[in-house]
Formats: structure tokens, C-alpha cells, sequence
């Protein structure tokens, strides 16, 4: 595990049990106590959490800070595979419709969907750019790109436009991807026009899965665009704090762990 990786899931892990000392992270992890130290200074630095004596504890700072697709797409990525796996399971009936968003661990499953055997019985809607140009490139004639105007760091169809069109269109099941989630603040990402997408799509499905790696739980971005009381299904990896995952059964959340 890189060391960029094993400090988010720091900072997750840190969010969800308000407290976490060395010599546990050391030992899951299978680090040294140093190497932990010198992540948590680093974390610290950053704000992402406060450091304390023999650990650190939650920062409550909303974080505002986007990635690159690129970027994103490297981080977890094995897990994202696995996740995106898990959630063919979820696929509608053939004639069925979905809406993909512009997560990238979505867009790991349009790569599936791209190569499915049933992939051209779907009617499928996205605000992604890359996943409308991977599934038309498989050959797939009911998929529908929203218009608006398109954010180039995350390459999401975004606006008015996009809104007015998913006003009209229902689907069987949308699966959503999320920069963040945390019990209290649910669903969350950095951007105001893509949290309203992600909205009119949650809002337009009949079923919602919401694909979260382990390293996005228990952060949280400025803007919420889903309660856990909206998800019908999260599907996450084997990272995930057990505290975390008991906590969204009780909410009767179907949550799913992908494990290779």
C-alpha cells in the first residue's frame, strides 16, 4: 500500500472512531510506529486530523479540495475493481434503464458493462464523458449523454440543462458515487452542481447503490447530496470500519463488501 493510500484510510478510520493511537494502525497496517508517526504529521499538517499524544483525533473540517479523474481513479483502486464487481449484481432486467454518474469507481463498472452480454438491452443515462465514449465505443445504442456544461476536472456533465432532462426520466437503478460518507452528514462531495446531479438521479430511481470505497468513509465534503436514509444499497470493500458498516445495517442499509 502506497503511502498516500494508507493516510487516507488513516483519515477515514480516524473520522469514524474519533480516535486512533500508533501502535493499532501500526499493526493494521503491518507498518512501523514511526512510519505512522510520520503519517500523522503529515496529516496533522494537512488538517485532516489533529494529532494527540500516541495518536490522533477526528478533525471536524468540511473538505473542500478536488482531485483530477486521473488522480482519483489511481487511489483504491484494486478496491474500486471489486466494488464495481459487486455491484453487477444490481443490474436491472433486460429493457431495464440506469443512471451512471460520474464516480470513478462507476466508471470502472461501465468497463464491465461495456463487455456484458446483456449490455446492449439497457437504456442507460450518465453526466460522465468517459463512460458515454467507453460504452458507445463497446457498441451500446441506448446510452444517453446529458447535456450542460462539463467540469473538466471530473469530466461530469453538470447545470440547468442536465437538471431540466433527468426531471423527466426515471430509472430502475442508479448507481452513484460519493467523495465522502459519514452517518450524520450522509452522502457528500465537493461541488454544488454535481451534488444536485447526483440528487435528480437518487431522487428519479427506484433503486439507489452507492459505490464507497473504505477511504471515503467517514470523511466529509462541503456539500451533502444524499442522506443514508436515500441509499438503498452501499457497497464498500473489506477496509471498512465494522463500527461503520454495523451502524448503516441498524439503518436497514443493504451493505455489501467486496472481497477479491
Amino acid at each position: 500500500m502506497y503511502a498516500e493510500e494508507r493516510r487516507r484510510q488513516i483519515t477515514s478510520l480516524t473520522a469514524v472512531e474519533g480516535r486512533v493511537n500508533v501502535t493499532e494502525l501500526a499493526e493494521r497496517f503491518n507498518v512501523t510506529a514511526e512510519t505512522i508517526r510520520r503519517d500523522l504529521a503529515v496529516l496533522n499538517q494537512e488538517g485532516a486530523v489533529h494529532r494527540v499524544h500516541g495518536g490522533a483525533v477526528a478533525s471536524q473540517n468540511y473538505q473542500t479540495t478536488e482531485r483530477s479523474v486521473d488522480i482519483r481513479a489511481r487511489s483504491a483502486s484494486g478496491a474500486k475493481h471489486e466494488i464495481a464487481k459487486a455491484a453487477l449484481k444490481f443490474l436491472p432486467e433486460p429493457q431495464g434503464g440506469m443512471f451512471l454518474d460520474a464516480g470513478t469507481t462507476v466508471m470502472q463498472l461501465a468497463h464491465m458493462l461495456a463487455e456484458h452480454p446483456d449490455a446492449k438491452k439497457w437504456s442507460i443515462v450518465t453526466n460522465c464523458l468517459s463512460i458515454a465514449l467507453d460504452l458507445a465505443s463497446a457498441g451500446l445504442d441506448e446510452v444517453q449523454l446529458l447535456g450542460g456544461s462539463v467540469r473538466a476536472i471530473t469530466q461530469a456533465v453538470v447545470g440547468d440543462t442536465a437538471l431540466r432532462a433527468l426531471a423527466l426520466m426515471r430509472a430502475d437503478v442508479a448507481f452513484i458515487g460519493t467523495n465522502a460518507l459519514t452517518l450524520d452528514h450522509g452522502l457528500s462531495t465537493a461541488d454544488s452542481q454535481e451534488a444536485a446531479v447526483k440528487r435528480a438521479m437518487i431522487t428519479n430511481a427506484r433503486t439507489v447503490v452507492a459505490l464507497c470505497d473504505s477511504t471515503k468513509m467517514g470523511s466529509d465534503y462541503l456539500v451533502s447530496f444524499a442522506s443514508l436514509d436515500d441509499i438503498d444499497v452501499v457497497i464498500t470493500d473489506t477496509g471498512a470500519p465494522q463500527s461503520f458498516v454495523d451502524a448503516m445495517r441498524e439503518r436497514s442499509i443493504n451493505v455489501i463488501i467486496a472481497d477479491a
